[in-house]
């Protein structure tokens, strides 16, 4: 009985995030169009769930575009019913991925807050 309370109250004490309306809008896109993959190939939310790994609950948030749900699990998702994301092909997937880290290489590793003094 005492680790019911227990996570009850952990449950309630999580911090809840908001989300841009933006991000909800990608995320319901993102779902929409697995759904439609998913359709597309006749296979059942069960079906599917198996091939990412996950359980049919799961791919449902996927598929409503809860934004809450693991970024690995909606891409393998979207990949596997052929979305395109980024680019379909693996290579030029790679070669943007390698492009990035070297731009990412001449940044500065953190950002860091600026300090303006307005001594006038």
């Amino acid at each position: 009985m005492l680790n019911h309370v227990k996570s009850y109250i952990l449950g309630v004490m999580r911090r809840v995030h908001s989300y841009s309306r933006g991000t909800i809008e990608v995320a319901a896109l993102l779902g929409a169009r697995v759904r439609e993959g998913r359709l597309a190939r006749r296979w059942t939310q069960a079906e599917l769930a198996d091939r990412v790994g996950v359980s049919s609950d799961t791919l449902g948030k996927v598929e409503r575009g809860e934004p809450t749900v693991a970024l690995g699990i909606a891409i393998e998702a979207a990949r596997l019913v052929g979305v395109p994301l980024f680019s379909e092909d693996d290579l030029r997937v790679s070669l943007d991925r390698d492009l990035t880290v070297a731009r990412l290489a001449l940044l500065p590793a953190r950002a860091r807050t600026r300090h303006v003094t307005n001594d006038f």
